[in-house]
């Protein structure tokens, strides 16, 4: 069966990094900014801009990525999944659940690894 004309959106509306520590790296956006931080445990944190752009910090080295991680926002994470791998991208991490959404990852032709994800319905 075809897929209709619809076309998902798609925006970059999330960058995630690596922190050896998200509290004080959220602390120091609040501070600094204004900026608000979510904690999602001891080792996570959303800290929100204001703006387009959320900033997430990862402290778990077992879940960092080596370079900041810009994720892309959409409402069809199984589309942008075929289409990420039709125009020859690579997941290197299947989909998965998180507090208010689902994401993977994917490595680009070039090799920089970037994220879809998207909301809870």
């Amino acid at each position: 069966m075809g897929r209709s004309s619809f076309r998902p959106r798609y925006e970059i509306d999330f960058v995630e990094f690596p922190s050896s520590s998200a509290g004080d790296s959220s602390r120091f956006f609040e501070k600094a900014f204004g900026w608000t931080a979510t904690p999602y445990g001891p080792a996570y944190s959303d800290v929100q801009s204001g703006g387009v752009v959320s900033l997430g910090f990862q402290q778990d080295a077992a879940q960092q990525t080596a370079a900041p991680l810009v994720t892309i926002r959409t409402d069809d994470l199984d589309r942008a999944r075929e289409s990420v791998e039709a125009a020859g991208g690579v997941v290197t991490v299947e989909p998965f659940a998180f507090p208010g959404g689902r994401r993977f990852h994917f490595r680009e032709p070039g090799g920089a690894e970037l994220a879809v994800w998207s909301p809870d319905a």
